[in-house]
């Protein structure tokens, strides 16, 4: 039997900041966490999570931009960069239903409900349009902590409509493209002000 999982533990995680340039200034796309969520309730952020164990064995071929893997290695397990970088795009796609994808025929094989869907797309995961800018460990005493990684893409790199959330989970609301500006107005987590900044 599988011990439960301790919440306070440090987990590795994976934000990603999208970029949208198709206006006449950027936006950036974040949703709202509901109110009874354990972590930042209530709270706008840009989507993300832990590294689950598919994105560990999917990991393995993963491109990544090559001025990202060294400094992602930093301080950090061996080969986390590929699992990370994955983490990013599966949560970006449970969390608003948007594809970060490449034509391509996915592996052979269960890995779970979330890559299954990314798959049966037609598409491969296209990490080597993420660039890593940031890394920050949630504080002690905090409900859950993770040792997050932010990184950022050009939401050109979305396979399909950049408006279209309609594949979202319910775990973030109000999903928008905002301006930074507009973004910085909003409840935010402290550490979300700071990677705006």
């Amino acid at each position: 039997m599988t011990p439960p999982m301790d919440k306070t533990a440090i987990r590795d995680a994976a934000t990603l900041i999208l970029v949208r340039r198709d206006g006449a200034q950027a936006r950036v796309l974040m949703g709202q966490r509901g109110a009874g969520a354990a972590f930042m309730p209530g709270k706008f952020v840009f989507p993300g999570g832990a590294v689950d164990p598919a994105d560990r064995a999917l990991a393995g071929g993963t491109s990544l931009h090559p001025a990202c893997a060294p400094r992602l290695a930093t301080a950090a397990d061996p080969g986390i960069g590929p699992a990370l970088a994955l983490a990013a795009v599966r949560e970006t796609f449970e969390e608003t239903g948007l594809a970060l994808g490449r034509p391509g025929t996915g592996p052979a094989g269960d890995h779970g409900p979330d890559w299954s869907g990314f798959f049966a797309l037609g598409l491969l995961p296209a990490t080597e349009a993420l660039r890593f800018i940031f890394r920050a460990v949630t504080p002690p005493g905090r409900p859950r902590r993770f040792d997050a990684r932010f990184f950022l893409a050009d939401a050109a790199a979305i396979a399909g409509d950049p408006d279209d959330f309609s594949r979202a989970s319910d775990e973030l609301s109000h999903l928008t493209w905002l301006e930074l500006d507009a973004a910085r107005a909003l409840p935010l987590p402290f550490i979300t002000e700071i990677v705006l900044a």
